[in-house]
């Protein structure tokens, strides 16, 4: 198991209730990853539910989902911005 800190923003924040966490994990992608934290159920699975349109950044660089996830990365969930 590697740990990583998993960051939340705007709405996806807001429907959790919290901002960050450490979480202890086995999954090698990103993808991976937002499974694992679908399988809780809840509000976890609810936002970031496959189908839904969800942003990820590792270590602070937009990438893919299927980008490799290191052990100590920083993971940003969030919804898309538009703006005007």
């Amino acid at each position: 198991m590697k740990q990583v800190t998993v960051r939340y923003f705007a709405s996806i924040r807001e429907a959790l209730g919290c901002g960050s966490e450490q979480v202890s994990t086995s999954a090698p992608t990103l993808a991976a990853l937002r499974d694992e934290l679908i399988a809780r159920g809840g509000a976890h699975g609810q936002v970031l539910a496959r189908g839904r349109a969800v942003r990820v950044a590792l270590d602070q660089d937009m990438c893919d989902e299927s980008a490799a996830l290191p052990a100590g990365a920083e993971v940003a969930f969030f919804p898309p911005v538009t703006g005007g």
